[in-house]
């Protein structure tokens, strides 16, 4: 059976088991350890994932071509394409408010145990006061001390600048470097596969004990969360896109979602646009006829860095469990969750539900205790699917894109 329909029949079974037990039977407290067991085991996931993943996503730029003009060309539109994802899942959230429940935070209706005095103090410590204090701590003094305090914004410009200088070093010297990071992140991405084997049974703990206490009263932000990002994702794919289509590439959105179906419908099923590379190539010569000097090029680099459903996601997220907290972020730390969506974004890979990693980053980064992700856990695998479909459909458009402005002019080209 597949993981999204084993985490379905847990959520279902947690929910009934929630509302038949009581919050201190012997079940529930059984469920609070093994659903703490499951969120230690993301979290120890989350440097060394991230750290290596980042690395080889710079690392990516070795190749003569990511220097050359295409290599220019498609980073800016990639970057282009995630920040407005991020924006419009920024928007949906502040506009539908998914974290307040009748005027309400929604942290006692989803069973967050810590306080809102208690997050809003570790939230004021984040020392978050202005935009400088940002690119401050950017610049961490230890990495290996950020690292352990948790300290990720200035891990992830560190390993940023460690892949870039690293992709420069010569021959059997930078090939060690580039190896070696690489077998880390294999690592650590083998070992996210086996903690997510286990996501039904930590998806049946965590939800059973908040339900235990709450009761279906917590479907309610779930539910509207769930919507809030799906509309969001909904609007990126099929207006944001449109616009740069039209506007850029100077081709017809609808020809483009025909000739992507294929690959949409793969990445939809199999949640992996890494594992659905190989069906967007073949969408994006045989019938959207980009060529494959370009395809070739854009692609793989898109499956790597370019995942602006997963971007749109983790700011959404983020934005929700602060909601329901009952937090009021400022201007500056909201920036601060959209660069780091925006960064982390690209230097996770397209497995299945890593981002949970990364919006443990975002949340650590500004303060919030990780127990939320428990919450997620909820509606995260079918979101999942979702945008999936949003980040292998990201990465069709910039490869039309950069096609065209290449000159290919028969990309797309109406039937004679």
């Amino acid at each position: 059976m597949k993981l999204h329909w084993q985490i379905a029949i847990a959520l279902a079974l947690a929910v009934l088991t929630g509302a038949l037990a009581s919050a201190d039977s012997s079940l529930i407290r059984f469920c609070g350890f093994i659903g703490g067991l499951f969120l230690n085991g993301l979290k120890m996931v989350v440097v060394p994932l991230i750290v290596s993943s980042i690395i080889v996503a710079m690392s990516t730029f070795s190749e003569p071509a990511a220097l050359s003009r295409i290599g220019f060309r498609t980073m800016a539109f990639y970057t282009l394409t995630t920040f407005l994802a991020v924006v419009v899942g920024l928007a949906m959230v502040n506009i539908v408010q998914p974290g307040i429940i009748d005027g309400q935070p929604a942290k006692d209706i989803l069973g967050l145990a810590t306080g809102s005095a208690k997050v809003s103090e570790q939230v004021s410590s984040a020392k978050l006061s202005d935009v400088s204090d940002v690119f401050y701590r950017m610049i961490t003094s230890n990495p290996i001390k950020a690292a352990a305090d948790g300290d990720l914004l200035g891990l992830v410009f560190f390993s940023m600048m460690f892949g870039i200088f690293a992709a420069r070093l010569p021959g059997s010297v930078g090939d060690v470097q580039r190896d070696f990071w690489n077998g880390v992140r294999e690592t650590m991405m083998g070992i996210t596969g086996v903690v997510m084997r286990f996501a039904p049974i930590g998806v049946y703990a965590l939800v059973a004990k908040a339900f235990s206490s709450t009761g279906v009263e917590a479907i309610r932000p779930l539910a509207l969360f769930f919507f809030a990002t799906l509309g969001g994702l909904a609007f990126h794919m099929l207006v944001t896109m449109s616009v740069l289509l039209a506007v850029i590439g100077r081709v017809s959105p609808i020809r483009m979602l025909k000739a992507m179906t294929p690959a949409l419908l793969t990445g939809f099923s199999t949640s992996s646009s890494a594992g659905t590379l190989p069906v967007t190539l073949e969408c994006l010569r045989s019938r959207a006829g980009v060529s494959e000097r370009v395809s070739g090029f854009t692609l793989p680099l898109g499956a790597a860095i370019n995942l602006d459903g997963t971007a749109l996601y983790e700011c959404a997220a983020a934005m929700f469990l602060a909601q329901a907290y009952g937090l009021h972020l400022d201007f500056t730390t909201q920036f601060v969750i959209v660069s780091m969506a925006v960064v982390t974004s690209m230097g996770v890979t397209g497995i299945p539900s890593a981002s949970l990693v990364a919006i443990a980053v975002i949340l650590g980064t500004i303060g919030l205790p990780l127990e939320g992700l428990g919450v997620l856990l909820a509606v995260d695998r079918a979101l999942d699917m979702c945008r999936t479909a949003v980040n292998v459909y990201g990465d069709g458009c910039g490869a039309v894109v950069i096609g065209r402005l290449e000159g290919e002019h028969d990309i797309l080209k109406p039937p004679q």
